[in-house]
């Protein structure tokens, strides 16, 4: 069970001290966070699979520990006003949604309102999207 959000620690040492059910270790928060700008600079979204692939990540548990390494890039997206950058990150038989958990934190952080699924959820992600790649325009991601 990953470490509660502390609001005095940066995100990037709170997914440090999360440790998960595997003996691999946490995703690299300023590679992800590399990624992520990377990924919103070119205008484009990729798989889960291809953003674990991308950060070298091995097997076990490859994509949980990418989803929650996800979750507190998103945390600390929304603690500092910025979009949210994991909104480049879509699942492969999502028809380029992410996976419910994306919109399931939204809402924890208090960015979102609405269901896991469906035309709400669309919009949300679509407008999230456009305000990711609109700061990687304007040189704010």
């Amino acid at each position: 069970m990953p470490a509660p959000l502390t609001p005095n620690l940066s995100w990037r040492l709170q997914l440090y001290a999360a440790r998960t059910m595997t003996s691999q270790p946490p995703v690299d928060p300023d590679a992800l966070s590399r990624q992520l700008d990377e990924l919103a600079r070119a205008g484009r979204t990729a798989t889960y699979q291809e953003v674990a692939r991308a950060l070298s990540l091995e097997p076990p548990q490859t994509i949980f520990r990418l989803t929650k390494a996800l979750e507190y890039s998103m945390s600390g997206d929304a603690d500092t006003g910025r979009p949210l950058r994991a909104a480049v990150v879509v699942s492969r038989t999502g028809n380029g949604q992410p996976a419910t958990g994306f919109f399931v934190h939204a809402r924890q952080l208090g960015c979102y309102d609405g269901p896991d699924r469906g035309p709400l959820a669309r919009r949300f992600h679509a407008d999230e999207l456009e305000r990711v790649f609109a700061a990687a325009r304007e040189g704010g991601e």
